[in-house]
């Protein structure tokens, strides 16, 4: 699978992350851990070599079952990359976070430590950003963490981090039917500053996937969320219609056309994709193959224009 560097870290990934936020169970129906350990096996054997999770993720669940997976399955070809929530983002917390953090992946480093949200963002005491990423930059000298990263920062955030360490990636929710970032200048300073984007949801949460209708729409943690309230959960699936004729002129899912789509995106390293079996993600890998011509990439942008059009771009957050 073909590898681009993330940010200035000298840490190549492959351009699909595997997301493991599912295999936390909290939020998700359905969820297994046999099913979601099976995913991970075949991401790693559909070339992947890079998986993202969470200490939030099911209360350390998910990190633990990514620790499970390396020692079954031996891999040391693998980087992991994982996040601090934003209770513990004071100095001590934070160190006390990165050792269980550690300890649940079975791990001696993380080769990338993200901020998972603004501090304060879920009502969490404010914390500055100077105490957190002096202590981040503390817990790279002494290899405990490789690359510094942030989630769900802005662009003005994002560059008063950067006063007091190194950043070398950011993820934000980034989809063909959510763009705030790029909307709102985020992307830019990304790019001006050599900060990889590893988009979450790069799906539209399954929206670009094609298996919703007016009838069926999640009733997992997704379901109340602005995507899939109407109207634009009906322009939304309008524009997956549209997307069906040009993914079949690839031999594509809609899915994988969409990933395609954003993996070509100027700035965006690796998006995230996640999968609650080993079925789903052997299906997904085939988009790191999928190349689309500027023409196509063209349509996609105007087929999707009507949905980013009833967004609001100060609506960062796809979970509010």
């Amino acid at each position: 699978m073909e590898k681009r560097t993330l940010g200035r870290s000298g840490l190549d990934i492959t351009i699909l992350t595997f997301g493991c936020w599912q295999a936390g169970g909290s939020g998700w129906n359905d969820t297994d851990d046999e099913n979601s350990i099976a995913a991970m096996r075949a991401g790693y054997e559909a070339g992947i070599n890079f998986f993202d999770t969470a200490e939030g993720y099911g209360d350390g669940h998910s990190e633990t079952l990514v620790g499970r997976f390396l020692r079954e399955t031996g891999a040391t070809d693998v980087a992991i990359a994982t996040k601090v929530g934003d209770g513990n983002l004071a100095a001590a917390k934070l160190r006390a976070a990165c050792e269980a953090s550690l300890k649940r992946l079975g791990q001696e480093k993380i080769d990338l430590y993200q901020i998972h949200w603004p501090s304060g963002t879920w009502g969490t005491p404010i914390i500055p950003i100077q105490e957190t990423m002096e202590e981040l930059v503390k817990l790279q000298g002494e290899g405990k963490v490789g690359a510094i990263g942030v989630s769900n920062f802005n662009g003005a955030q994002i560059e008063e981090a950067l006063q007091f360490g190194r950043i070398d990636s950011l993820q934000p929710p980034y989809s063909l039917f959510f763009q705030p970032y790029e909307q709102n200048g985020t992307i830019d300073v990304c790019r001006k500053n050599g900060i990889g984007v590893i988009p979450y949801s790069p799906l539209a949460q399954g929206l670009l996937t094609g298996k919703f209708n007016m009838q069926n729409r999640p009733t997992d943690n997704r379901g109340g969320n602005q995507i899939f309230k109407d109207p634009i959960y009906g322009l939304a699936l309008e524009a997956v219609e549209k997307l069906k004729p040009i993914a079949q002129k690839y031999g594509a899912t809609t899915g994988n056309l969409s990933l395609a789509w954003l993996t070509a995106q100027p700035g965006v390293t690796s998006p995230i994709v996640g999968a609650r079996n080993a079925e789903q993600i052997t299906d997904t890998a085939k988009a790191a193959t999928l190349k689309i011509d500027a023409a196509d990439l063209k349509q996609i942008s105007e087929i999707a224009g009507p949905v980013l059009a009833s967004l609001s771009t100060d609506k960062t957050n796809p979970w509010k």
